[in-house]
Order: C-alpha cells, then sequence, then structure tokens
C-alpha cells in the first residue's frame, strides 16, 4: 500500500479562538472548521467587606439558566475579614430565597507547611456532606486573615437547569492557611434536586468577604 504525504502548503494550523483543525474537502487539505467551547464572560463581583456575594439568575445581569450548559466561577484573592474561617457555597432553587439545596459530597487536599514540619494527603470526612442543606466548604484548613494571605481555585457548575437530573460540581482550591502553610483541596459532589439551580451564594462561615472578586463565565 503506497503510502500518501500532505503537502506543508496544504496545512492550516492557526485556528481562530473557539476552533480546531480538520479535514476540509480535499483529500490532502486541513482547516480550522469545527467549532470548539468558548469561555463566555458574564459577570464579576468585587467583594468589600461583603457578608455575602450571590448570583442569581435574571438580577443584575446574571445568567445561570439553560443558556449554557455549564458555568465557571473563578475565584481570585478572596481575603477574609476574620482569621480562622471557611469559605463556602449553597445552592438555590427559588431564585436567592433560600440557600438549602441537599447535596451529597467528597473532598480530599495536599498540604505542606512553611517551615515544612509537616505535609499530608488525604481525604477530609470532615468537609464532605452526606444529603445535608449546610453550605460546601472549599478549604480544608482556615484561611489566615495576614495582610498577604488570600484564597484562589474555581467551581465547575454543570447543567443547573436540569429538570431531568441531580446537579454537579467540581471545585479546586489553592489557601494560604492560619497556620502557615499552603493547601490543595478538592471536592466534588451534587445538588440532590431535580428542580432548576438558579442562584448561588457564597461567604465565610464567619465574618465578611474583606476583598477579591468572584468570575463568573459560560462555557459551551
Amino acid at each position: 500500500m503506497a503510502l500518501n504525504k500532505l503537502k506543508f502548503n496544504s496545512l492550516n494550523v492557526t485556528p481562530t479562538a473557539g476552533k480546531t483543525v480538520g479535514f476540509n474537502s480535499d483529500a490532502d487539505g486541513l482547516e480550522a472548521t469545527f467549532s470548539g467551547g468558548a469561555m463566555t464572560f458574564i459577570k464579576k463581583l468585587t467583594a468589600s467587606s461583603s457578608s455575602t456575594l450571590s448570583f442569581v439568575d435574571g438580577s443584575s445581569s446574571v445568567v445561570l439558566d439553560n443558556t449554557y450548559k455549564e458555568y465557571l466561577f473563578i475565584f481570585k484573592d478572596i481575603h477574609p475579614g476574620t482569621n480562622s474561617v471557611f469559605f463556602e457555597f449553597n445552592l438555590s432553587i427559588d431564585s436567592g430565597s433560600n440557600y438549602n439545596v441537599t447535596k451529597t459530597s467528597t473532598a480530599f487536599r495536599a498540604y505542606h507547611a512553611e517551615n515544612d514540619s509537616g505535609s499530608a494527603l488525604s481525604y477530609i470526612t470532615d468537609y464532605d456532606l452526606a444529603q445535608s442543606t449546610s453550605g460546601q466548604v472549599l478549604q480544608s484548613t482556615n484561611l489566615g486573615a495576614g495582610n498577604d494571605e488570600c484564597f484562589t481555585g474555581f467551581i465547575h457548575l454543570f447543567n443547573p437547569s436540569s429538570t431531568t437530573f441531580v446537579k454537579h460540581y467540581m471545585a479546586e482550591t489553592s489557601i494560604s492557611a492560619d497556620n502557615d502553610g499552603a493547601n490543595h483541596f478538592f471536592t466534588a459532589g451534587y445538588g440532590n434536586t431535580t428542580s432548576a439551580v438558579d442562584a448561588i451564594q457564597f461567604k465565610m462561615n464567619s465574618g465578611n468577604i474583606e476583598s477579591g472578586t468572584i468570575t463568573l463565565y459560560g462555557i459551551n
């Protein structure tokens, strides 16, 4: 069987954003023809000694409905007003009147102390949920409130407007802990409801979010 070579000048390897390289109608040509996923900016919230930061569909230009099947929330430089607190979220099915969706989740973390005195990779039973309406904690160690300490990460929320399936989420965060160490935290689970989720709220379990931003994107 003879081997056929593609001519170098028949390759288009500079596709536009949101597209991929695929074969075109010519036998020896490639081009950017297939549509790929894209992130669409929706809303950024900036904390300023805020008790909560909430994204409610249809309020203040927020979209959290069937427009997208996946939503991404990115946390940047979240700084607590109080030392030794936890950052958490909860979901709503009634446009933010109540944040109490029943959730089941799993959680683990990697930890390393600044002074190299300790490290760990472990499952964290204290911050998983089993059919609980409590907020989902997004780190395994208390946040530090020192001037240089903050929290970063992201959470994916999948198909929140479905009225057939439960609402899955996956989160990953990096924490500057109050005991001077780095924590890499992972949690995933689902809101156990077939009602459409149309709002999400973030807060500290005590005190305010002193500063930082949360940015919402729709993924298609």
